[in-house]
């Protein structure tokens, strides 16, 4: 029979290793997260804004619609202009939806 300090060393050390095995999976990176289709209505290069006219994005679980952006960082802006296809990816920033990445469809 295992003597009792050997027993609670034993289970001291398992408990965390358990721990670390079924931890659930991390959510997905952006990188991982397919870009959404849009249409550039309007740029407000002043105000770091971009109004979309965008397909479903997935990872807001929302709908097509036009709607304005936050875009971060601002320099994005200059990659596009009003009227390109563009492929993009967005977040939600405390309550802000924004722009995080954006270039010309292809």
């Amino acid at each position: 029979m295992m003597k009792p300090i050997t027993l609670l060393a034993v289970l001291a050390l398992a408990t965390p290793l358990h721990a670390q095995t079924v931890a659930p999976p991390a959510a997905p990176a952006a990188a991982e997260t397919p870009m959404s289709d849009a249409v550039v209505r309007r740029i407000d290069a002043a105000a770091g804004k971009i109004t979309l006219k965008h397909g479903p994005i997935a990872n807001l679980d929302m709908p097509p619609m036009t709607m304005v952006f936050r875009v971060q960082p601002p320099e994005l802006l200059h990659k596009v202009k009003v009227g390109d296809s563009v492929k993009f990816h967005a977040v939600d920033i405390g309550g802000t939806y924004t722009v995080t990445a954006i270039e010309a469809a292809q």
